[in-house]
């Protein structure tokens, strides 16, 4: 959401080191970014980090209902497991265990390992690159980006994003775009023709984009 930046796995790695070197706890945000977006299962799997605590949600449950988790390795949740309320962690959510969305999440994770999730990942990202690539270098596009099923065009400059995303609607599709970032995250199990009809829209919006930049030059 800020932008949709992404961080080389060497420099991640580099500061999970200092915060290892420095005995400060690595923290994982997972939330959009775990079960398969970015094209490993987790993104931290890309480089090669062990988080002391890692945040889920979204996907965990399929996005069908609201649901997260905090999952922390022994050295962190021994360091709260205690009967004496002095020490433990007292903290006992509203909502924490709701049977319903956690029977969705066991669903979900059911289909991760019934269906090819990540076969559909790659797929989705191939056409994305492939689709996306031939904008880079077009009047008013910064940078083309594409990760897992993550695609991005980032403009120099989206003027009324407002407007932008009606024009999308016009295309037949839903694309919001958030600053100066034009991105899609499909369902992985969108259909061939589906995902072609969200890029070509991206590509009409873009040309059409580009070409009233080129115009007020």
């Amino acid at each position: 959401a800020g932008g949709m930046k992404f961080h080389d796995a060497a420099a991640l790695s580099a500061m999970a080191e200092v915060a290892r070197r420095h005995d400060v706890l690595l923290i994982a945000d997972e939330i959009f970014t775990g079960f398969g977006r970015t094209g490993t299962m987790f993104a931290c799997e890309q480089a090669d980090l062990v988080p002391d605590i890692i945040c889920l949600g979204k996907a965990l449950s399929g996005g069908a209902l609201p649901l997260a988790a905090t999952v922390a390795t022994d050295k962190v949740y021994n360091a709260f497991l205690s009967d004496d309320p002095a020490r433990a962690f007292m903290h006992g959510p509203t909502f924490m265990g709701n049977p319903l969305a956690c029977a969705a999440a066991n669903a979900s994770l059911d289909l991760f390992e019934a269906e090819p999730r990540l076969e559909q990942v790659r797929r989705i990202e191939g056409h994305l690159t492939q689709s996306l690539e031939q904008f880079r270098g077009l009047p008013g596009v910064k940078d083309v980006r594409v990760k897992g099923a993550i695609g991005v065009v980032e403009m120099h400059r989206i003027h009324d994003p407002v407007a932008l995303r009606q024009r999308f609607e016009r295309e037949g599709v839903w694309i919001r775009p958030i600053g100066d970032t034009i991105y899609v995250t499909p369902a992985f199990t969108i259909g061939a023709e589906d995902l072609a009809r969200v890029t070509q829209a991206i590509g009409t919006v873009v040309e059409e984009e580009a070409a009233r930049q080129a115009a007020d030059q």
